[in-house]
């Protein structure tokens, strides 16, 4: 995909994405047992494409889920409260890792684990694309990080601001 002069400059390519989230998937299947299943639950609605080329780089079964819980609407930060939309099925017994695009204030991750934790699941991990930790306001776990990136505003590969830049390839930097 060539860039047009409304598309921002790459903060990642997407052949350093895709090397990335193959790293990853094998460091998630390290830390699984060798015989379980691995459950992933993706943040919607912008971890979709970073967990569709997740599933695509583990070696072994893995089963999916979804769930939508933002703490964003339209604006280009957190507002704080969380809003569910779509809660994710039984993680009981099962090796899980919720899939996010990317860990902002951890509101919304937060959330998440805390709904799943209360439900037994064998493990419970998270993997996230993105973790910008300079906004951090609460202190989650994401113990597989592909990139950390400073306080700025990103986009592309899943993810938006305002519905518009989910297609790039790549992800860049906002002005």
């Amino acid at each position: 995909m060539v860039a047009n002069d409304t598309s921002p400059a790459p903060l990642f390519s997407a052949e350093r994405i895709r090397r990335r989230v193959r790293e990853l998937a094998a460091a998630i299947e390290q830390d699984a047992p060798s015989e379980t299943t691995i459950h992933l639950v993706g943040a919607l609605t912008g971890g979709f494409v970073f967990m569709a080329d997740l599933v695509r780089a583990f070696s072994r079964p893995v089963t999916v889920d979804f769930a939508r819980c933002t703490s964003y609407g339209s604006g280009t930060t957190s507002s704080g409260e969380l809003v569910w939309t779509l809660e994710p099925g039984d993680v009981h017994g099962k090796y899980v890792v919720v899939v996010d695009d990317i860990v902002d204030s951890g509101r919304t991750l937060s959330g998440l684990r805390a709904y799943l934790e209360r439900q037994g699941p064998l493990r419970l991990r998270a993997a996230c694309l993105l973790d910008k930790p300079a906004r951090r306001c609460c202190e989650v776990p994401v113990e597989f990080v592909g990139f950390t990136i400073e306080d700025v505003f990103v986009v592309g590969y899943g993810l938006d601001h305002a519905e518009r830049y989910r297609h790039l390839p790549y992800i860049a930097k906002l002005p």
